[in-house]
């Protein structure tokens, strides 16, 4: 049971100075900040106290009322007894979400308000010993028969069997019911724990730079200055507090990896990321092949693109301050928000007027927030909540291009979450692999509307460039953070790791993804210390390589045949969790099995370097 789930962004939108708080009187205009509302009025409003009352009683009644009786109901009626069981669990799984997500959404407005973390802290509490009460439905669901439970699924079963037929997979992992309980009660004080001190611990970072005390997200920005004095600063700053801290980081990184490796040993998972594999319904040998197709792309992709920027800059080699340097001799551009927001809707209007409708509500109805705030959580993600509610997305807008391309990712996914929303509470989550889909399609949309627009060629240099930039980080670069999180992982197998170690490990992806052109500085082995994914969701990085170029090959399809494309499109974000990927990608003539897809989209990246090449002199 996950309590909080949220597909976050990792391409941080790299957020400027945080006085800039959408008061209306900058250049950004009014940014919105969430109503939560729709979840519950407030920290202290009675209807929050009585649903953590109700959920933990009516968790206790469900135990009560089923617990070892599963077999007998799947016999009886056709299954009737345990269609309604099934209905009872989802009931209570959407009333559990809605209390998490409430919670989890005021934490991350603030993960340095003590008001606000003691109010996450006493919700995950409460909300652990409830659904422990949950533990042994999956379970003994898992323990029937298979001719048994195949009869019951075939009957009155038959609205919930794919989620029937997504659990069995999980059943060669499962231990039993006390020992599940011991691992569910213990992650509060295990891995929740250590999620929340990197939390707190990064929210809390003060970075001196520019003259001034920034937090992450503006010392980020720095790097993206048109001054190379001031990326220097900014990426200087950055390692100077970042190794300040490292004792901190190096002693969570290894308790969670430890975490994680008895946890594996346990349930019986051979390779070190099998469970995220697991959990996104992904065959291992499905993301080997991705991982095999994009690191001997590394020359023709990252290699040669640096190689390219440094000669823009008129060099041989560039500072790794300058990888994310906006170009040379091209006027910088910010979007106001009212701007970034038209110029979404209109990309996605174009494709699809449904899609642009639902987008707009996220607008009309307040469920964004776009400020950056000392305190709030970094980056950027959208939260789908429960189905009975709707998304909500987080944003740390500071209108660059980069930002306005963030904005089309999260609306990305805040569109497929509330299609998806109609399978409820059990069949709407989608694996993390495919739900990068919509987010970068999304992505991909806006970015060819605003190159539409472009009327010379620097400013189209400048589009590809950028676009080209963030493809590279979508796909090399997550999937380099792939490659050093499984090194991380296995190392850890064989004992503690220094920070020194974690650090060398770093660099040793980082030095053969990025390639010669780029010069990695002292400093920048302790980069890896601020990129929550790994203690969040250890392995989450490769889905966004797989989304990028699953979604360049869906675009190709679309290119070539658009012709009822947008139908077929929104009916796979609707399906949800209720299919397998080459079940979803069937109807384009796509199968991410095949070891050459992986090369369509890879392609596509490359062809925007041979365009980049081919404007030189122009």
């Amino acid at each position: 049971m996950t309590l909080f789930r949220s597909c976050s962004n990792f391409k941080y939108s790299y957020a400027a100075p945080e006085a800039l708080r959408g008061a209306g009187d900058n250049e950004l205009g009014v940014l919105p900040e969430w109503n939560l509302a729709d979840l519950y009025p407030g920290m202290e409003d009675p209807a929050f106290a009585r649903d953590v009352q109700k959920a933990q009683a009516d968790c206790k009644a469900f135990a009560e009322k089923y617990r070892g009786k599963l077999e007998t109901l799947a016999v009886e009626n056709n299954g009737a007894g345990l269609a309604e069981a099934v209905k009872a669990y989802e009931t209570l799984e959407e009333l559990l979400g809605r209390i998490a997500s409430y919670a989890g959404l005021i934490y991350t407005g603030d993960t340095t308000d003590p008001v606000r973390a003691k109010f996450y802290g006493d919700a995950q509490e409460k909300l652990t010993d409830a659904s422990s009460d949950l533990l042994f439905f999956q379970l003994e669901l898992n323990r029937l028969d298979d001719a048994l439970l195949d009869k019951a699924a075939a009957g009155a079963l038959s609205h919930y069997r794919p989620w029937v037929e997504d659990i069995r997979k999980e059943k060669p992992y499962e231990l039993d019911d006390k020992l599940e309980q011991l691992f569910h009660e213990k992650s509060q004080t295990g891995r929740g724990a250590w999620n929340r001190l990197f939390d707190e611990t990064i929210a809390s970072l003060r970075f001196h730079a520019n003259g001034q005390e920034l937090t992450l997200e503006p010392v980020l920005n720095l790097m993206q200055d048109e001054k190379e004095e001031v990326r220097k600063e900014g990426a200087d700053a950055l390692a100077k507090t970042l190794k300040e801290n490292l004792r901190t980081f190096a002693l969570i990184t290894n308790t969670l990896a430890k975490d994680k490796e008895i946890s594996d040993r346990w349930r019986g998972f051979k390779d070190v990321a099998d469970s995220r594999h697991l959990s996104n319904r992904v065959e291992r040998e499905v993301v080997d092949a991705l991982v095999a197709a994009v690191h001997a792309a590394y020359p023709r992709l990252s290699h040669r693109y640096y190689k390219l920027k440094a000669k823009w800059f008129g060099r041989e080699t560039l500072n790794h301050w300058d990888r994310n340097a906006p170009l040379p001799n091209v006027p910088s551009k910010t979007y106001p928000w009212t701007d970034a927001r038209d110029t979404v809707l209109s990309a996605y209007g174009a494709f699809s007027p449904q899609m642009a409708g639902i987008a707009k509500r996220f607008f009309d109805e307040r469920w964004i927030d776009a400020p950056v705030r000392p305190g709030k959580s970094p980056g950027a993600f959208a939260h789908p909540t429960v189905p009975s509610a709707h998304p909500y997305v987080l944003l740390n807008y500071m209108g660059k291009p980069r930002d306005v391309m963030t904005l089309a990712h999260e609306l990305g996914h805040g569109v497929h979450q509330v299609l998806a929303g109609p399978n409820g509470a059990l069949m709407a989550p989608t694996p993390l692999t495919l739900a990068e889909t919509a987010s970068v399609f999304g992505e991909m949309l806006t970015f060819r509307a605003l190159l539409a627009k472009t009327d010379t060629v620097s400013e189209r240099r400048a589009m590809l460039a950028a676009k080209v930039e963030d493809m590279i980080n979508t796909v090399v670069r997550q999937i380099a953070f792939y490659t050093f999180e499984r090194k991380v992982h296995t190392e850890r197998r064989n004992g503690e790791l220094t920070a020194d170690k974690i650090c060398e490990l770093w660099m040793s992806v980082q030095a053969e993804s990025l390639g010669p052109s780029i010069k990695l500085g002292e400093g920048y082995e302790s980069y890896w210390a601020y990129i929550p994914h790994f203690v969040h969701s250890p392995f989450y990085v490769y889905a966004y390589a797989f989304g990028d170029c699953l979604v360049n090959s869906l675009y190709g399809v679309y290119e070539n045949a658009r012709e009822g494309f947008a139908e077929r499109y929104l009916a796979m974000l609707s399906a949800g969790g209720t299919k397998h990927h080459s079940e979803l990608l069937k109807p384009f003539g796509l199968d991410a099995r095949d070891p050459a897809f992986w090369q369509i989209g890879l392609t596509m990246i490359e062809g925007m370097i041979i365009e980049l090449e081919g404007l030189e002199g122009k």
